[in-house]
């Protein structure tokens, strides 16, 4: 008899935690940004690797493929003129020129993702960011990714061995600019350990998942829950 007890009530358990994880989610737009290697290409794709609920989010552009580049992963590349019926048509969430190419986010795949539960990972700068919260700001979680110091940043981009010293130096200069819109950002993270600094951004999702405003099916699991009380 007891045993019996004991298996209704773990039936009951597993019961109840199934429908916690049924209970229905708007996604939500996860901002990284950062200088030029302080880390947020790493952090995005060990975020990706490890969570399929998240997706990036896939730019369109107005520059030329590169060698290797997948049109659909890396970027969709399209013309200026199909570039400027988009911005007419609002279908562009963020847009911005940058050394004469035109980047921007389409609307419509991410407010897909969001309605159905998942969540859309954005590697773009403050201007960006700046857009989407103009358009979508409860949709919208920002963080921004500092490097420890300004000897360690120079010392990631020479790493690389891929940019010349004049480079090194503009992308510094630019870094320092950056670096002054971090007020605008929700959450900063420095950029000790990439390990810890990975921990932080999916303690950020986690926390961001379980704002109430975006557990669009609390109202109904809570309701329920009252009724059986």
């Amino acid at each position: 008899m007891a045993g019996a007890r004991k298996a209704k009530r773990k039936a009951k358990r597993a019961t109840s935690k199934r429908k916690m994880r049924a209970i229905a989610r708007r996604g939500l737009m996860l901002v990284l940004s950062s200088p030029s290697g302080a880390g947020k290409t790493t952090l995005s794709r060990m975020l990706l690797k490890a969570d399929s609920s998240v997706k990036l989010s896939v730019s369109v552009t107005t520059r030329p493929r590169r060698a290797g580049e997948k049109h659909g992963s890396d970027y969709l590349f399209i013309q200026k003129p199909q570039f400027d019926r988009m911005v007419e048509k609002g279908e562009l969430l963020e847009w911005a020129e940058v050394f004469g190419n035109f980047y921007g986010t389409p609307r419509a795949p991410v407010e897909t993702a969001l309605a159905a539960g998942r969540d859309v990972l954005f590697d773009i700068d403050w201007q960006g960011t700046q857009q989407l919260r103009e358009k979508v700001e409860a949709d919208v979680a920002t963080i921004f990714v500092l490097p420890p110091s300004s000897a360690d940043l120079e010392k990631r981009l020479r790493t690389r061995a891929q940019d010349s010293d004049e480079v090194i130096a503009s992308r510094m200069a630019k870094a320092a600019d950056e670096m002054t819109h971090f007020a605008e950002y929700d959450y900063v993270i420095i950029n000790k350990d990439i390990d810890q600094a990975y921990a932080e951004v999916r303690a950020i999702l986690a926390a961001e998942r379980l704002k109430r405003q975006r557990q669009t099916g609390l109202h109904d699991f809570v309701s329920d829950l009252r009724d059986k009380l």
